[in-house]
């Protein structure tokens, strides 16, 4: 049940301002209950947790169980928590506050359900209604001490109290409903007629749109795209053993020399003529439309390193019977390695360069990764041999601005050693040296 005992006001204001700033209100309006006698204890609300009509009609169940009970109910036009937080007393300014007599009322034994479910439509008087077995009489506040009542049967007394209007500042409003409330229950005291009191609105004065707790709440970039699907590597198997993985973002290609591309990394290969063994392996990648993208890998051991390397000798492009070859001497890396690079093309930068063809076929692989042997990983690449090198622009530019600026430093330091003091200064004792002003 999402109602809690309020010891003080204080504490009520408060509670409305916490649960207010959870993030997870929704169309709702708060719900004060307070009574002359007792009220059955409920449990503390969950932080965000908005009471639905079942757990309320539990609850009235409960409370007007047995006996004769007299019920008012200050029906305001709206209300949501944010009025309590602007114009109650919080912070300890109860001068100030538009709530005094409800905020002495929940002194006593009090209710409060920050946050009930609101639909359209004011749930709270058709409830009391079915618990009471009495029709709700509205009742104005100036009559009100002139009404006769019988405390011995069921009585459930409707009043409407208006809200902020243009001609009205809120403030003026919500004291004089305050005010109307105070002087009904002061009648009712004088008369000496116990009674159960609520106070809630016919719908919420602002709405806020509902936010879904069933998901984890956290932060989050809110510009952030989802991540996108990664398709797996193309993977070439030999007696059920990976030989050859390639992977790329796009495999783009062009047969018109212009910015016409063809992604080739959105289709699913056919894997046809490829083979591998301990010093050569081919990908070839057969698409619709007559395409082939074949890639030659060799492997050899070098005496310089003192080991061995792979080098992708040439990437074949073909178009039903139109072939380009495309060498790449420059791709290479560790034979137990996989070689990778952001971009590989035949144009800007080129690693893959066009052998004695008269076409304008242009090739661009972009995040490219390739791996020809030594698959000792299973299903993952080995690691990652990067064209990009060591020393980019960017530390060479920092290298040099760093050594400018330790020769400055060293310079200044040594001119500054350079410097001598005197070794011989006039005797104070002797005599002053005479400037003659006549002359």
């Amino acid at each position: 049940m999402a109602a809690s005992l309020w010891p003080n006001r204080a504490t009520f204001i408060a509670v409305l301002c916490v649960f207010s700033s959870t993030g997870a209100l929704a169309s709702h309006v708060p719900l004060l209950i307070w009574s002359s006698d007792s009220l059955p204890p409920v449990a503390p609300p969950a932080a965000g947790h908005i009471t639905s009509s079942s757990e309320l009609s539990a609850f009235l169940s409960s409370a007007l169980s047995s006996g004769a009970h007299t019920v008012l109910l200050f029906l305001q036009d709206k209300l949501s928590q944010d009025d309590f937080t602007r114009y109650g007393g919080v912070f300890g300014n109860k001068e100030d506050s538009a709530f005094k007599n409800i905020e002495a009322a929940l002194q006593s034994h009090s209710v409060v359900f920050p946050a009930l479910e609101w639909t359209g439509s004011p749930a709270v008087p058709a409830l009391l209604e079915e618990k009471l077995g009495v029709s709700p009489a509205l009742v104005a506040p100036e009559t009100f001490p002139e009404l006769q009542m019988d405390s011995s049967v069921n009585n459930l007394f409707l009043l409407n109290m208006p809200y902020c209007s243009q001609d009205k500042p809120c403030r003026e409003t919500l004291r004089e409903n305050d005010e109307t409330i105070g002087q009904v229950l002061k009648t009712l005291e004088d008369k000496k007629v116990p009674y159960t009191a609520l106070f809630t609105g016919v719908q919420p004065s602002r709405v806020i749109a509902e936010l879904s707790l069933s998901k984890p709440v956290g932060r989050s970039l809110l510009q952030a795209p989802a991540p996108a699907q990664v398709a797996p590597p193309i993977m070439f198997n030999v007696s059920g053993n990976p030989c050859i993985m390639l992977w790329a973002q796009n495999l783009n290609v062009s047969f018109t020399g212009t910015e016409s591309w063809t992604d080739l990394a959105q289709q699913t290969p056919d894997l046809t003529g490829s083979f591998c063994n301990a010093s050569h392996s081919l990908l070839a990648l057969t698409y619709t439309g007559g395409i082939t993208l074949s890639f030659f890998m060799s492997q050899r051991f070098y005496p310089v390193s003192a080991r061995p390397w792979f080098t992708l000798d040439s990437v074949q492009l073909r178009q039903n019977a139109v072939t380009v070859s495309f060498s790449s001497r420059l791709v290479s890396a560790p034979a137990e390695y996989s070689y990778h690079c952001g971009s590989v093309n035949s144009f800007r930068d080129a690693l893959l360069t066009p052998i004695n063809t008269t076409n304008n076929w242009r090739v661009n692989f972009i995040d490219f990764q390739i791996q020809g042997f030594s698959l000792n990983n299973g299903t993952n690449f080995s690691y990652a041999s990067d064209c990009a090198g060591f020393f980019t622009p960017g530390i060479w530019m920092g290298l040099l601005t760093a050594l400018l600026m330790l020769w400055i430093f060293v310079y200044g330091l040594h001119m500054i050693l350079q410097l001598n003091t005197m070794d011989r200064f006039d005797d104070p004792k002797g005599p002053c040296i005479s400037v003659p002003q006549t002359e």
